[in-house]
């Protein structure tokens, strides 16, 4: 369940979008689709929300956003590289002119000595210029790193949405 102050800071966001004349896509991984349920649940987002990629799997990150296998064996799934990847693919498959990415370990379990619970690996790939990224290691559970790296997510996207155009 969103919660209302997610879906005010979703609406706050696209007005923002809105103002700057931006589009957007998703790409998510750890959060499953949670920033784009965000987005979508306001209601107008369709003029500014163009694509959500679920890409929970390595191989739907390779065939629905190009992520090259071999980026993802050697710099693992949650990675900044991967991140990057996953941005870039959403943008050149969306046609959107902001895309962000989240691939991360949610938990209880999936961790490992470098990567622990909680690790978020955040990209936005902004179209003909930079793409931005930063990674997090949120506390909590589960639903508490996914909604952390949904606002995470949002904060990232007004950073780059404001200083575009």
């Amino acid at each position: 369940m969103l919660s209302p102050r997610t879906l005010e800071r979703a609406a706050a966001l696209l007005a923002l979008l809105r103002q700057r004349r931006l589009t957007v896509a998703t790409a998510e991984s750890c959060t499953g689709g949670l920033i784009a349920a965000a987005l979508t649940a306001v209601p107008g987002s369709s003029d500014t929300v163009l694509a959500g990629f679920v890409t929970y799997s390595n191989d739907a990150k390779a065939a629905m956003l190009g992520v090259d296998p071999a980026l993802i064996a050697a710099e693992g799934a949650v990675s900044e590289a991967v991140a990057r990847a996953m941005a870039a693919g959403a943008l050149s498959r969306s046609g959107a002119d902001l895309a962000v990415s989240v691939t991360g370990i949610a938990g209880p379990g999936g961790a490992t000595p470098t990567k622990p619970v909680g690790l978020v690996h955040l990209a936005i790939a902004e179209r003909g210029g930079t793409t931005y990224a930063e990674h997090h290691i949120f506390p909590g559970d589960r639903a508490e790193v996914r909604a952390a790296s949904v606002e995470a997510a949002f904060d990232l996207l007004a950073q780059v949405a404001e200083d575009t155009r």
